[in-house]
Order: structure tokens, then C-alpha cells, then sequence
């Protein structure tokens, strides 16, 4: 059935595209009609269920206005990844699992058109020699597609899906990805304008959680998001400035990177910044703005609080030529916490640990000085299916001067 359906939809849009008249507009109601029709005319002596020609319908409507056999999946909540590889082979991410869709494109020229569709919508350019690029859907979705001559086995697209309503503190906290009482002590410290970098690895939560922690904010504070692809998904902030980095375009257009928008962020008055990610040498422009007396947070990929600030290191070390000790000197007067994610067995997300950064460095190793505040240890009877365990308090904040400033306590268990 399924096979039949596919050719069915092949033919159908191939009717209705010779019927479409491309000197004018068409609406979607004329185009549902052109559909319609041709459905009619090629089902007039075959038997098939309403459910079946009510897909039908919408799949060949998909493949003519949308994102041809694409779109289904995006439309679909529960569905956080999109992994096409090639024509035939479309992975999905669903509750944690990755399984094979079962849907492909009809050829490799349709994908590519579907490719070019997407890239467009955002004013960039993908092609042979311009094979990698980012992208993001209407619905914020973020898009990464790889072309030939680097991709060997097709045009590769993977769409990271997010929730159409922004995941909140408290969705976190029944999640079990967070405490009630680790939520109110991160809260303070947000709103005492502590400066925060979150760390983890891929898919462990890390824009979802600075979307999470960007709303304890104060709503009268100026806040100015800066982000590779946006992503995020702030609200109730009235004084919200949103800037996205810019490849460079066919047109001439030159290239409008992270540190660009940093550095001219900083002349827009802003009380906090959230900079949607660090990868490379912008890391030294975030850094200095932490260092001027603004308030800010970012997230990076590392497997642990310690590996993030080496990463930190390496991305500073990039973009400028100085001794590590005052890269070392910088981070650790910039950044204040450091809040480590982790993506466990069972697929649960968890912040598994929660770092304060002291001023001081060690004397005999040079390195950064790391105080832990909170760490997830998982109980004796481990299981495989389900982790279970709590938050440990191992220290006590130490800078506490922010605190005082802002006349805030940090709640007490």
C-alpha cells in the first residue's frame, strides 16, 4: 500500500503541476482543488479508505508548497531530529530513539530542490563549492546541510526540532532534570547577575537550559541575545534585542560573525547578554564583556566542567596571542559558574554538576581553581532502565560579593 501510495502521489503531482498556471499566483485553496480533482480522476475506479486520499492530499501538497516528505516530521512535536541521509535512508529522534522513518524522496533532484528551499528562506547559499551550511526553519527548527563533493552518500540534511513552547524551570524540574531547591539557588544567582557558562555534550540539553535560565532575568533589565542560528526562545522580556551571525552571500554580502555582533553589542547598552553558543575565537570578545562589568551567559560542548575551561583556553588562545596565565587570569574573573549537563543511559537529560570559579589561581599549578557546589550521584541500586539519584551539596559559594551588592540570600535547605 504504502509503495502504491508513493507512486500515486508521484503521478498526482505531476498532473497538477502541468495544470498550474505560472503566470499568476495560486492560493492555497486553488491548489487543494488542482489536487482534489486529480485525485478523483486517477481514484475514480480504485478503492481506497478516506484516511489514505486525506494523506495523499497532504502529501502531494507537501511535495508541491513545503518540504516534500519532510514536512510530516516537522509537524510532528514529538520528533526532536531529523536525519536525512541521502534519498533513501531518513532517520528520526523520538523519546530518546533513533529508528528509520520509512519515507525517502522520489530522487536526489527533489531533495536537492528541498535543500535550496530551506537555504533560501534564510537568505544563504549552499552548492559544490559552498557544500556546508546553517540554516533554520519558519518554526525555529535549526537545519545543518552538507552537499557533494563532501558528502559521499547524498545531500545530508539534519534538522534539530524544538519545542513549540519554550521548556520552562518547572517542566525541568518534572523531568527530573533539575531540584526544586537547586532551581531557587540558581535563580538567585541569576538574578544577582553571577555570570554563567554551561557546559555538555551533544543533545544534552544546553540551549534548552539557557532558554530555561534566561527567563530569571529581572524583565526590567535590557537584554541582547546573539546567537550563530537562532534558536531561542525568550519571553516576557520587553527590552529584547535579537542578533543572528550572517555568512557571506552571492550578493556580496560580507560575512557578520559572532564577534562582530559581540563587539557591537556592547555599544547597545545592554544589562545581559546570552550568547547562544562559543566555538571559537569569539570567545575572547565574550570573555572581556564579562570582564567590563556586564552580565552574561553562554553554553559550550565538553564532557566536564574542568574539560570546558580547557576548551575555554584553547578558544581564547585562537583569537589572541597572550601568556596562558592570562587567559587563565580571565576566565576565571569573568566567568562565575560553571552548570554541567550530562545525557544519561536511560536518555534522561541532568544537570550533574554545578561549579563556582575562584578568583585566585592555584600557586603551584597555574590552573583555574574549582570550587564544586552541587554534584548528581547516582544511588547504589543502579539500573539500566532508570537512573535514579540526587543532588549532593559538596561546598559552599565562596564569592559571595554579588550577593551582598544585590541583597540576596541564597535559599536554605
Amino acid at each position: 500500500m504504502e509503495h502504491n501510495l508513493d507512486e500515486l502521489r508521484v503521478r498526482i503531482k505531476e498532473e497538477v503541476l502541468r495544470s498550474l498556471d505560472f503566470s499568476r499566483e495560486i492560493s492555497d485553496e486553488e491548489l487543494f482543488e488542482l489536487i482534489d480533482t486529480e485525485i478523483g480522476s486517477l481514484l475514480r475506479d480504485k478503492a481506497l479508505p478516506v484516511s489514505a486520499k486525506k494523506t495523499l492530499r497532504m502529501n502531494v501538497y507537501h511535495s508541491i508548497r513545503k518540504l516534500d516528505v519532510l514536512q510530516s516530521l516537522v509537524d510532528d512535536p514529538s520528533i526532536t531530529e531529523i536525519m536525512v541521509n541521502g534519498t533513501d535512508n531518513i532517520f528520526i529522534e523520538k523519546d530518546g530513539k533513533i529508528c528509520e522513518s520509512g519515507l525517502h524522496f522520489e530522487s536526489r533532484q527533489r531533495l536537492e530542490d528541498v535543500v535550496q528551499q530551506i537555504v533560501a528562506s534564510c537568505n544563504r547559499v549552499v552548492n559544490e563549492s559552498s557544500p556546508i551550511v546553517d540554516a533554520r526553519l519558519e518554526n525555529g527548527s535549526r537545519v545543518n546541510v552538507v552537499l557533494s563533493p563532501i558528502a559521499l552518500n547524498g545531500p545530508i540534511v539534519t534538522i534539530r526540532r524544538f519545542p513549540d513552547q519554550p521548556i520552562t524551570m518547572k517542566r525541568l524540574i518534572e523531568l527530573g532534570s533539575i531540584s526544586e531547591y537547586l532551581k531557587s539557588y540558581i535563580e538567585v544567582l541569576v538574578k544577582a547577575g553571577y555570570n554563567i557558562f554551561i557546559s555538555g555534550g551533544t543533545g544534552s540539553g544546553k540551549t534548552t537550559f539557557l532558554n530555561a535560565l534566561s527567563d530569571f532575568i529581572p524583565k526590567d533589565q535590557r537584554l541582547i541575545t546573539i546567537e550563530d542560528n537562532a534558536e531561542l526562545q525568550i519571553r516576557g522580556v520587553p527590552n529584547l534585542v535579537r542578533m543572528e551571525a550572517r555568512n557571506a552571500n552571492v550578493e556580496g554580502c560580507r560575512p557578520i560573525t559572532i564577534r562582530d555582533l559581540i563587539k557591537s553589542s556592547l555599544r547597545m547598552r545592554p544589562d545581559w547578554l546570552v550568547v547562544g553558543e562559543v566555538r571559537g575565537d569569539e570567545c575572547v570578545d565574550m570573555l572581556q564583556a564579562m570582564n567590563t562589568g556586564h552580565m552574561a551567559m553562554s553554553t559550550g560542548h565538553a564532557n566536564s566542567a574542568t574539560d570546558m575551561l580547557s576548551r575555554i583556553e584553547t578558544m581564547v588562545l585562537m583569537g589572541m596571542e597572550i601568556p596562558l596565565s592570562a587567559v587563565r587570569g580571565q576566565i576565571a574573573s569573568g566567568i562565575d559558574i560553571v552548570v554541567h549537563l550530562g545525557r544519561l543511559r536511560d536518555r534522561s537529560r541532568k544537570v550533574l554538576e554545578i561549579c563556582e570559579l575562584e578568583k585566585e589561581l592555584d600557586e603551584r599549578s597555574g590552573r583555574i581553581r574549582v570550587n564544586t557546589l552541587f554534584k548528581f550521584e547516582e544511588s547504589e541500586s543502579m539500573s539500566k532502565e532508570k537512573v535514579i539519584g540526587k543532588w549532593r551539596k559538596v561546598g559552599e559559594l565562596k564569592a559571595t560579593e554579588k550577593l551582598l551588592a544585590a541583597g540576596l540570600r541564597l535559599p536554605s535547605r
